[in-house]
C-alpha cells in the first residue's frame, strides 16, 4: 500500500484511459465511479455492501457534514473513515455547490459565502480556508478546492466572473491545504460551455499545481449534447499524468460518454436515489419496479446480474416490497443499481486495457437500446 498519493496511467484507447490512483488507504481503479455518501452513509446500504458492489472510493459531502453532526465532532470521534466504518479512500467535495443550490439567503463576496442552514436556519460562513479546515477535520483522502458553480444557462460575463473568482479561491485553497503527505487536493476547472474560458481556467489551475483536476460546472441543466460538446475539448486542457474527475455525473450513458472523452472519475446520487424510488438500471435499459407488469413476474431484474437482488428475489417480490414501502426494497434496488454501475466501470477498464473500447461501447448501447424484456 502506497504511503503517498499518486496516479499511474496504464493504458489508453482513443481518449479513454485506465489506470490506478494510489493512496495510503488503498487503490482506486480508474475509470472509477464513486457512490455518494452525503451524510456519512450511502443511503440504504451498509459500507461492506457498498464495497461488495466493487466500489473503491466513496464521496462525502462537506456542506451536509459541517452542519450535522459537524466536522469538529467527527474529528473528535476519530475522523470520517472510522465514524462511518469505511476504511478505504474518501473524496469530499468542497461544499460550494450545495451552498449555491440548497442554502437560503446566501451572500457571495470575494472572501467566501455566508448562508443560512437549510436544516435550522443557523448562519454560517464558508471560505476556501474554512472548507480546507473542514475537510482536514473529516480526514478525507482527496480534498476539493472551494469554488463557485453558476447554474447553466448563464451569460458569458457571469460565467467568466465566476470562473475567475473560483481560480482565486483555488489559490487560497492550495495555500490553506498546506503540506499533507498522503492526501491530495484537486483543482476544479470552470468556464461553463465557453471553450476559451475553460482553457483559461485550466491554465490557472496548472500554474497553481494540484494532485488531480476536476471538470466542474457541468450536469447543471445544460443537457447531454452540450455536456459532451464541452468534454470533447475540456479534459485535453488538463495534465495527462493526473486524474480527471467529472463532478456530479450521471446516467449510465453519460458515464460511458465521459470516459470516452478522457474522464477518469465520476460521482452521482442517481443509482442510490433511483433505487429508493423504484427506478432500476439494467444492461437492457431502465425499468420501473412499481409498474403493474411486474406483479406476477417470477424472473429477476436482470438474468445476467449477480447482485443479491437478482440472485435471490423475483420482480414480483421487489414490486410487492416497493409497493408496501418496505425498507428492504430500497436496500435491494440500491444494491442492484450500484452493482450495475460498478459493472460498467469494470467493463470499460478491461476494454480500454485490451484496446477494444469502441466494440464494448457499441455493445453497451445496443444492449440498452433493446429495452426491458417482454412482460409475461
Amino acid at each position: 500500500m502506497s504511503e503517498r498519493f499518486s496516479f499511474d496511467l496504464h493504458a489508453t484507447d482513443g481518449k479513454a484511459r485506465t489506470g490506478v490512483i494510489q493512496t495510503p488507504r488503498g487503490e482506486v481503479r480508474t475509470p472509477a465511479f464513486m457512490p455518494v455518501g452525503t451524510a456519512a452513509t450511502v443511503k440504504a446500504m451498509m459500507p461492506e455492501s457498498v464495497r461488495a458492489t466493487g466500489a473503491d472510493i466513496l464521496l462525502g459531502n462537506t456542506y451536509h457534514l459541517m452542519l450535522r453532526p459537524t466536522a469538529e465532532r467527527i474529528d473528535r470521534l476519530g475522523g470520517l473513515h472510522r465514524f462511518m466504518n469505511w476504511e478505504r479512500p474518501i473524496l469530499t467535495d468542497s461544499g460550494g455547490f450545495q451552498v449555491m443550490s440548497l442554502a437560503g439567503l446566501r451572500k457571495l463576496t470575494e472572501k467566501g459565502v455566508t448562508f443560512k442552514s437549510h436544516i435550522d436556519g443557523s448562519k454560517h460562513e464558508l471560505t476556501p480556508e474554512r472548507s480546507m479546515e473542514i475537510q482536514r477535520l473529516l480526514g478525507s483522502d482527496i480534498v476539493m478546492c472551494f469554488d463557485e458553480c453558476p447554474a447553466l444557462p448563464a451569460d458569458r460575463d457571469r460565467i467568466a466572473e465566476s470562473m475567475r473568482l473560483s481560480m482565486r479561491w483555488a489559490e487560497r485553497s492550495r495555500t490553506a491545504f498546506g503540506d499533507r503527505p498522503g492526501h491530495a487536493l484537486f483543482g476544479i476547472m470552470q468556464g461553463g460551455l465557453e471553450q476559451d474560458l475553460r482553457e483559461e481556467s485550466a491554465e490557472s489551475l496548472k500554474a497553481i499545481g494540484f494532485e488531480g483536476y476536476a471538470v466542474g460546472g457541468l450536469a447543471v441543466g445544460e443537457g447531454q449534447a452540450a455536456m459532451f460538446g464541452c468534454l470533447d475539448y475540456a479534459p485535453g486542457f488538463l495534465p495527462e499524468d493526473k486524474p480527471r474527475y467529472l463532478m456530479g455525473v450521471g446516467k449510465p450513458d453519460d458515464i460511458v460518454g465521459a470516459v470516452k472523452r478522457g474522464i477518469d472519475m465520476m460521482d452521482c446520487v442517481l443509482p442510490s436515489r433511483s433505487g429508493r424510488t423504484g427506478q432500476v438500471f439494467t444492461r437492457h435499459g431502465v425499468l420501473n419496479i412499481k409498474n403493474a407488469r411486474h406483479m406476477d413476474d417470477p424472473r429477476p431484474l436482470d438474468e445476467a446480474c449477480t447482485c443479491p437482488a437478482c440472485r435471490n428475489y423475483s420482480r414480483a417480490y421487489l414490486h410487492h416490497v416497493f409497493r408496501s414501502q418496505e425498507i428492504i426494497s430500497s436496500m435491494l434496488l440500491t444494491w442492484h443499481n450500484l452493482h450495475y454501475y460498478q459493472e460498467i466501470m469494470a467493463g470499460m477498464r478491461d476494454a480500454i486495457a485490451a484496446g477494444t473500447f469502441a466494440a464494448w461501447e457499441a455493445d453497451f448501447h445496443a444492449g440498452r437500446a433493446q429495452g426491458d424484456i417482454e412482460p409475461l
